[in-house]
This record gives structure tokens, C-alpha cells and sequence, in this order.
């Protein structure tokens, strides 16, 4: 792609109106724009990401057999009347039709899934099967203040899965924290599997949390066995002794990135949804829920992975694998060897299937165009300038030494790249 085609929405500065780094340097790096608090624009480079994600999660979750769906983002108030949470729910946008009817736009989906599921259980043989969808959710934050992470307009991941009986959830239920792991894994994150309390469903649901000091949960772990849990249901402190292996906890700060449920029968129950067992018994189907929010998983990576300069993508979800800058000559015949250059190079890589951002643009400098690569984070950038000659410069976004290599190195690193395995 030619960067001299493409809008510029990078930014001098890190917007004054925003409290968290996810959402600055996204913004500042032309990521994505804020529309309102809680609410954003996804750009050419910031789509570009999302997509990678969900791409990552649908891959995921396609490998434990759940199949996809879309369901309405627009929700009969009935439905959320049938479980109590029209009432309950102090998040839940409402709206009103103009014949007065009234709806909730969906910040969840089991008052929706649990109906559509009715349709097609009937017997144990029917079950098990899992429905997930990847849509646009909505919240009525009481303040959205950290970006991406928690917005009042967000994308999630949303499966639901429905089982005989508690066994047969169990054994889905760990499959999915190994589909989840996975994802995080792929995403470059270090995600601890955290305890937190059931609510009504059952004794403990599970987060997944990545440590970092702008985390908005407090939680309590430990570095040898892995044992953690949200300090909502552990009150210990730091240095307080693990209860599983006697090494002192660590209390930290965390970014939730996704979270599971056993629900058991607590949506199954308020619509009836049942099934005839191999007796003809009528029984109501068990189930379980598991959440990513995918643009918070973004926030979160860029939370985690960015130097004082930008920042530095992991190259699973990184909006290109390649940024190729030419930098302008003073002399005209010398410029024109240099974009010729650049040209056939940026010709090679697509050859090769390499996703490459080109920076033609000869109205920048080589410092802006440094200072915006930096603050892009792209994976690895290569220079063609005067000063290169027939080489090349090579650096990657992580490492501060860049050398100067000829095309058959970039031809080996950019088979690395296709080659790797996640």
C-alpha cells in the first residue's frame, strides 16, 4: 500500500482529552478517532488490526467446533425481561421506537442465543454444540475513561455452548481456556488464568488478565504454581503466603482480556430450554459463556508492547509486516534511482505475499518519516536512500541496531515470516 494514498491521520501530538496510553498513542498514530467518550473510529490502520485479531480468535474458536453466528445487535425488551436483567442490568442502553415500543441494544447476548438455541434442541442427542458470534456490543459506561478497553461501543467475541450435563461442560469448558490461551499466545500477551467469584452461576468464573500498571483489576498471584485470583475474593496481601505451593503472592495490577462462565442453567431455566434425555426425562440444558473483547484485546497489546518512541506490534496482528521508506534526494537523477528502486523492491515483497505499507511520499523529511515509522510500529522497516546505494537497511521495530543488507537477506526474512509457526 502507498502511504502517499492513504489519509493522513497521524497526529504531532498525544491528544489532551484522553486519561489512557492505549487510546493516546492509538489516536496520535492514526489508529483511531474518537467520536465521543467511550466511542471510536477504527481507521485504515486500526481496521487492519481488529481484523487480524478477530482472525486470530475466529481460528481459535472454529478449532473447538463452535460454528458462527450474527445475531441482532437490537434486543426485544421482552427477552430481558424473561431472565430480570431489563431491570437489573445498570448497564443496558434502552431505547425507544417511535410506536413506543421498547429495546436494548446488546451488551450480551444470552437472551438472544438462549431462544435461537430452542430451536434446535429437543434431544441429548442434539447436544453438545457451542454458537459464537464476533459483533459490535454496547454499554452504558458510568465513565469510560481507559480507550479501547473499556468503551461504551466495543467488539467481543461471544460463545455460548450447551451441554447435557456439568461433565460435558467441564470437559468444553477446558477446552475453551486452551483455545483462549492459545489466542493470547498468537497475540504475543502473557495472560494469567485468574479466579474470580461465580456470582450466581457458580463458585468461581475465570479471567484472563495481563499485568500492567494502567490495569483497572487488582489481582493476587503467584509466581511459582500459578495460582491467581481478583482480590474481589481474595483479600490478601502482598508477601501473604500461597495457599497451593507456600511461596509469597504478589499483588499487581491487570487488563481483563477475556472471561469465562459456567451458567449452568440460569438462562436455560427462564426460557424453558430443555431436552429429553435417553430416558425421555425432560431436563434443561447446561451452559457455559465465554467472552474476548477483541478491541480491547488491541488496547491491551498496545498497552503491553510500545517504547518511548511508539508502538511495537507483535507481527501475528501488526497492520503490515514490512514498511519500506524511500528517502528523497536532493539531486533529481539520484531521487529517481532511488524510487525506481524502492519501486521494484515493494513489486518483490508483494510478489512474495508480504503486506508492505510504502512510504513514496516526497514531501517528508527523513526524520518525519523515522519519527512516524517509530510511532506506527510496524514490525520491521527497510530504508533505500542515496546513502544505501544497491542495499538496503534493515531494522527491526524491537532492536535499535539497524545494518545494511542486500534483497537475498530480505528475501530469507520475509520467508521467516510466512514460514512461522503460531
Amino acid at each position: 500500500m502507498f502511504q502517499s494514498q492513504i489519509p493522513n491521520f497521524i497526529r504531532k501530538e498525544f491528544p489532551k482529552d484522553e486519561e489512557s496510553y492505549n487510546a493516546k498513542v492509538l489516536i496520535r498514530a492514526g489508529f483511531i478517532d474518537k467520536l465521543m467518550a467511550g466511542v471510536y473510529s477504527y481507521l485504515p490502520f486500526g481496521l487492519r488490526v481488529l481484523n487480524k485479531i478477530n482472525s486470530i480468535v475466529r481460528d481459535e474458536i472454529n478449532a473447538i467446533g463452535a460454528q458462527e453466528v450474527l445475531m441482532p445487535a437490537l434486543n426485544p425488551k421482552e427477552n430481558w425481561q424473561q431472565t430480570g436483567r431489563w431491570s437489573t442490568f445498570e448497564a443496558l442502553f434502552k431505547i425507544v421506537s417511535r410506536d413506543k415500543k421498547e429495546f436494548a441494544l446488546g451488551p450480551t447476548h444470552e437472551e438472544v442465543v438462549v431462544p435461537l438455541a430452542q430451536k434446535a434442541i429437543f434431544s441429548y442427542k442434539d447436544l453438545p454444540f457451542g454458537l459464537y458470534q464476533i459483533q459490535t456490543k454496547f454499554r452504558d459506561e458510568p465513565r469510560a475513561k481507559s480507550g479501547i478497553l473499556r468503551g461504551r461501543e466495543f467488539m467481543m467475541k461471544d460463545l455460548y455452548s450447551f451441554h447435557s450435563d456439568g461433565e460435558d461442560l467441564e470437559k468444553y469448558y477446558s477446552k475453551a481456556i486452551i483455545a483462549y490461551q492459545k489466542i493470547y499466545k498468537r497475540v504475543e500477551l502473557d495472560a494469567l488464568l485468574v479466579e474470580a467469584s461465580g456470582g450466581t452461576f457458580s463458585k468461581y468464573s475465570h479471567e484472563f488478565q495481563v499485568l500492567s500498571e494502567n490495569g483497572e483489576d487488582s489481582i493476587v498471584y503467584c509466581k511459582k504454581c500459578h495460582f491467581a485470583q481478583n482480590s474481589e475474593i481474595n483479600s490478601s496481601k502482598d508477601g501473604d503466603s500461597c495457599p497451593k505451593c507456600g511461596t509469597p503472592l504478589v499483588l499487581g495490577k491487570g487488563i481483563e482480556v477475556g472471561n469465562i462462565f459456567k451458567l449452568n442453567t440460569k438462562y436455560s431455566d427462564p426460557f424453558k430450554l430443555k431436552f429429553k434425555d435417553k430416558d425421555g426425562e425432560e431436563k434443561l440444558v447446561i451452559m457455559g459463556c465465554y467472552g474476548i473483547g477483541t478491541s480491547r484485546l488491541m488496547g491491551a497489546v498496545a498497552e503491553s508492547s510500545h517504547d518511548d518512541r511508539g508502538l511495537i506490534w507483535p507481527s501475528s496482528i501488526a497492520p503490515f509486516e514490512i514498511h519500506l521508506i524511500a528517502l528523497v534526494s536532493n539531486d533529481k537523477k539520484e531521487n529517481k534511482k532511488i524510487f525506481e528502486r524502492a519501486n521494484k523492491v515493494y513489486s518483490q515483497l508483494l510478489k512474495m505475499g508480504i503486506e508492505v505499507l510504502f512510504d513514496d511520499r516526497q514531501d517528508k523529511s527523513a526524520g518525519e518519516k523515522f519519527a512516524e515509522s517509530d510511532l506506527i510500529g510496524i514490525p520491521a522497516r527497510l530504508i533505500i536512500s542515496q546513502k544505501t546505494g544497491s542495499k538496503i537497511e534493515f531494522k527491526k521495530r524491537n532492536e535499535a541496531e539497524a545494518k545494511i543488507v542486500d534483497f537475498s537477506f530480505i528475501k530469507k526474512y520475509c520467508s521467516g515470516i510466512k514460514n512461522e509457526v503460531i
